[in-house]
């Protein structure tokens, strides 16, 4: 399995590293994908997939910015700020060197 995919977010190019898990595969297998992502608590990134995911959830307790994570089943979020968190999430994967975003809504672009 690819250990790294691309990412653009406002014509910036990223790298993120995938989990080993069926989550992670799953989501690799959708790509490339564009996503308009909506705003949320000035901290994340998400957006409603058309298809349900593999979940394993766990509470990580704290997010780090560029965490990918899977909400429910089909809710895709991508963090742009470290914080500490009671929900549960199944883990993604991790966008490198990504510390923020604008407070507004945005497309991603993920790609093998």
């Amino acid at each position: 399995m690819n250990t790294t995919i691309k990412v653009n977010i406002d014509n910036k190019s990223y790298t993120a590293k995938l989990e080993q898990n069926d989550t992670a595969k799953e989501f690799l297998n959708m790509l490339p994908q564009e996503f308009k992502m909506s705003e949320l608590n000035g901290n994340e990134k998400y957006v409603y997939l058309n298809t349900n995911l593999f979940t394993n959830p766990y509470n990580p307790k704290h997010i780090e910015a560029g965490d990918i994570m899977l909400f429910g089943n089909d809710c895709l979020v991508v963090f742009y700020k470290s914080f500490d968190t009671p929900y549960s999430y199944t883990k993604i994967g991790h966008i490198v060197g990504l510390n923020t975003l604008d407070n507004k809504n945005i497309s991603i672009k993920f790609e093998k």
